[in-house]
């Protein structure tokens, strides 16, 4: 029998296969996934959006997304999501966001959270008291373990990437990639520093988001070294991030914050291209050290890994890729938890924390 699945993002982050943001991505391939089975996909997500299923458009604020703008968004999806919960019979929620229990629906229908982010990014009180319908989902099991205690985490489902959209290039160019979000948390500027003293041109990927921390970041660490050798491009997708993947000597992740997952790392790796990371959070679940890439511990370590990044078998990161980073292995995941919550089955696996 099939399932109606609505689908909740974060309000600030439109949803397409070209977005930018992890959760978004994750969110974009379980509505194509769920459409493709034959189930029924709704998705609530900001204006602009566009998914295979039925979309669903909130109006939230355009300009600076300041405090007043987040509330805002808050609101709106709260009361759409209310009103499309009366209108329309859907048998669970999949919610994305990081402040989603300020949209939280009532009611007894079953509700699966995925925890994209940091556990201490969250707000720990509402993490701890979410009621028996509301289901947690952490996306590595360095996320689950740094789960405060009190705090139900029903399963570990790893993020997979569509690996049909990738592909490794006959051969490499001559320059490394960053593809990340452009914030302080992302620390492109060390990015940027491991290029220069690598003697390699880096081409910087992603989206300068309107919060204002962000934009004072960008402006401040990373606009002022751009230069012939350091260029930044703006978001890409498609088969555009597909080649600077695929032609790439490697990716580079200097991320400062305890990375949960890394679809950036799964689609190098889908590509043939190494990954030079920070060890950081799940970067190590992800990342075969000295096999698929390296982990590094500070700048001048990145540098040198850059410079071996030669010696990377592209057939061995296709390869890992294959093996462990398939969406169509998440989505078996994601539809036989929804298939048990929806059925009021145990959930709770013995290795989640």
């Amino acid at each position: 029998m099939g399932l109606t699945v609505a689908s909740v993002s974060y309000p600030l982050a439109t949803v397409s296969s070209q977005t930018p943001g992890g959760a978004e991505q994750v969110l974009s391939t379980l509505d194509e996934s769920l459409v493709r089975a034959g189930h029924r996909s709704m998705v609530l997500a900001p204006r602009g959006s566009s998914c295979l299923g039925l979309l669903i458009p909130a109006e939230v604020p355009a300009g600076v997304w300041d405090e007043a703008a987040k509330r805002e968004a808050r609101r709106s999806f709260k009361q759409l999501l209310d009103r499309t919960l009366k209108a329309r019979r859907v048998d669970l929620v999949h919610m994305h966001g990081l402040d989603f229990h300020a949209y939280l629906p009532g009611g007894e229908i079953p509700v699966v959270v995925t925890l994209h982010l940091p556990m201490s990014w969250y707000a720990a009180g509402e993490l701890r008291w979410v009621g028996p319908n509301v289901h947690l989902v952490s996306v590595s099991e360095s996320q689950a373990r740094t789960a405060p205690g009190g705090i139900r985490i029903g399963r570990v489902i790893p993020n997979g990437i569509v690996l049909g959209r990738f592909h490794a290039a006959e051969k490499k160019s001559n320059y490394a990639v960053a593809l990340s979000r452009l914030c302080p948390e992302k620390g492109i500027h060390l990015a940027v520093d491991a290029a220069e003293r690598a003697g390699i041109k880096l081409i910087i990927a992603g989206r300068v988001f309107e919060y204002p921390e962000h934009r004072a970041y960008f402006d401040a660490m990373v606009r002022p070294r751009l230069n012939g050798s350091i260029r930044f491009i703006g978001g890409v997708g498609g088969r555009r991030k597909a080649a600077l993947l695929a032609g790439a000597r490697c990716l580079l992740i200097s991320s400062l914050a305890p990375e949960t997952s890394s679809l950036a790392a799964m689609e190098a790796m889908a590509s043939g291209t190494p990954v030079v990371a920070f060890r950081s959070g799940a970067l190590s679940e992800i990342v075969s050290s000295g096999h698929t890439g390296f982990l590094v511990d500070d700048v001048e370590e990145m540098a040198e890994a850059i410079r071996r990044a030669d010696g990377i078998d592209p057939r061995v990161c296709r390869s890992e890729a294959e093996r462990r980073f398939s969406s169509a292995s998440m989505f078996s995941k994601y539809l036989e938890l929804y298939r048990a919550v929806i059925n009021g089955a145990p959930v709770r696996e013995p290795s989640a924390a």
